[in-house]
């Protein structure tokens, strides 16, 4: 089994939709480190990848290893497009999660992260991890499962309290049904809601053995690191300790949620620093993330206790990750040309969560951009479930229409400002939905903070690799890959 004391110094942050994709993670973790893919919306990508036909072949080789093959060619025969879309044709769509869906809906779930992760581990052996939301929970369970099958080294999970995953990981290794709580807003059936898997259901014949993945909970503070390592449902491996710094979705500020500064940022203080030396007394391995993206951080952090680094920000924008090219220029360009901002928007995200919005002095999917957009809400992985008058469960998210979420119950105040991530991330990629009349979802970047020193790494470059981040952040002194924390336990 793999553990944290394990794992490499450095870990190649988990980014989604797709940014963290698999040529990042196989670059990074061929070189020794942790190379990461993001699973969130993975089955969704995997979709659109084969319908724009699956340039090189890489999606079809993986699927032929995949071990249930009728579930493999059961896709290739609903989604693979050999000379891909049409011009103008829409992408095909899938049935949203929901608390149950059909086994067909399971089966592409675990087909598209076992194909993830199983391209990422190819032609080296180094290790890689996979990171999910426990905010986006309805997929999480098979999606576990796929990145399992294919040999995961390591799960990473934050936005959430993921304590009921290392359970879950010990009994999905067994082949074993799990479970976890679905969260249900409004009065309580006097039972408790559950999202079930049961990974028998898609097996004709006795599966093969599998191995148990480190878990690394990602966390923001002393209280829930302690709550995590000590009350999950089985063995934590290790914490990621994620700053405010950090990009994508931050938690928010611990007692000061009406606080903002004058750019209406949330205000984060002293209650919202970690203490260390309380984190190193819980006994497992742990990471810093969030501003560590630089020479140096990765020695303050083996000084102050820590196991290494997590680094996000200066992967996103090199060659291997599923950025946008386009994307990749404008931001690099004018990195070096007076800078890149990122803002801590607390009403973008659908989760209620501050989320990292980059600006760009040619406004990138800014306010005027989402009002002008036809809401809608499509992919749905960042729907809640919530309990109708009958008793009935159903689903809402503040980014749908606004009359649709206020007839569902939501409150109109909750809607204002909220921009469709699941539309927008994928747009990121080149994979937009069109919308008719070739329309087309527009991005949105996030981004930690460190993209506003992004010229100081790139001294002059436009383009860079995952090797050019590795050798920056190892400039600090001689490291070895495994980051000296320990041997591997059987």
């Amino acid at each position: 089994m793999t553990t944290a004391t394990a794992l490499p110094a450095i870990i190649q942050g988990g980014m989604g939709v797709g940014i963290s994709n698999w040529s990042l993670a196989r670059a990074v973790a061929s070189r020794g480190h942790l190379g990461v893919v993001s699973g969130t919306c993975i089955d969704s990508l995997f979709v659109r990848r084969l319908a724009d036909g699956d340039p090189g072949g890489h999606l079809r080789r993986a699927i032929d290893a995949f071990p249930i093959p009728r579930v493999g060619a059961s896709s290739l025969s609903r989604f693979f497009r050999p000379e891909g879309r049409e011009p103008g044709e829409p992408y095909p769509s899938l049935p949203m999660f929901r608390q149950t869906v059909k086994k067909a809906r399971l089966e592409l779930t675990v087909l598209a992260n076992f194909v993830e992760v199983f391209l990422a581990k190819e032609g080296h052996e180094g290790p890689v991890g996979i990171n999910l939301l426990t905010k986006v929970a309805m997929p999480n369970l098979p999606s576990l499962y796929g990145a399992m099958l294919a040999g995961v080294d390591a799960v990473l999970m934050g936005a959430g309290i993921p304590r009921e995953i290392p359970g879950c990981l010990d009994r999905l290794a067994r082949h074993e049904p799990a479970s976890m709580r679905l969260e249900v807003a409004g009065p309580s059936s006097g039972e408790p809601d559950e999202l079930r898997f049961d990974p028998r259901e898609l097996w004709e014949e006795v599966p093969p053995p599998m191995t148990r993945p480190a878990f690394l909970a990602i966390v923001a503070s002393n209280s829930l690191a302690t709550m995590i390592v000590r009350k999950a449902s089985g063995r934590v491996d290790g914490l990621v300790i994620e700053a405010p710094t950090a990009g994508g979705h931050n938690a928010p500020p611990r007692g000061r949620d009406s606080e903002l500064n004058e750019r209406g940022e949330p205000v984060y203080g002293e209650r919202d620093e970690v203490d260390l030396e309380k984190i190193a007394e819980l006994g497992v391995p742990f990471w810093l993330a969030g501003g560590a993206g630089r020479p140096g951080r990765l020695a303050e952090a083996r000084a102050a206790g820590a196991a290494g680094i997590q680094v996000g920000t200066l992967f996103a924008f090199c060659a291997e990750s599923g950025l946008r090219d386009d994307l990749k220029r404008r931001v690099l360009d004018e990195s070096l040309n007076g800078g890149v901002d990122v803002l801590t928007d607390r009403r973008a995200s659908p989760t209620g969560f501050p989320f990292k919005v980059v600006q760009l002095r040619r406004t990138l999917s800014g306010r005027e951009a989402y009002e002008a957009r036809t809401r809608v809400c499509d992919l749905g992985y960042l729907r809640t479930a919530y309990r109708k008058e009958d008793g009935r469960i159903d689903y809402r998210c503040p980014a749908e229409p606004v009359e649709t979420y206020v007839k569902k119950s939501g409150a109109r105040e909750d809607a204002e400002g909220r921009k469709c991530l699941c539309n927008a991330l994928f747009a990121n990629l080149g994979h937009g939905q069109l919308r008719g009349e070739d329309v087309e979802e527009q991005p949105l970047l996030t981004s930690g903070d460190d993209v506003r020193i992004l010229a100081e790494f790139l001294a002059g470059r436009r383009s860079y690799t995952a090797a050019d981040v590795l050798d920056y952040l190892m400039a600090d002194g001689p490291s070895s890959p495994s980051g000296e924390v320990g041997d591997a336990q059987p």
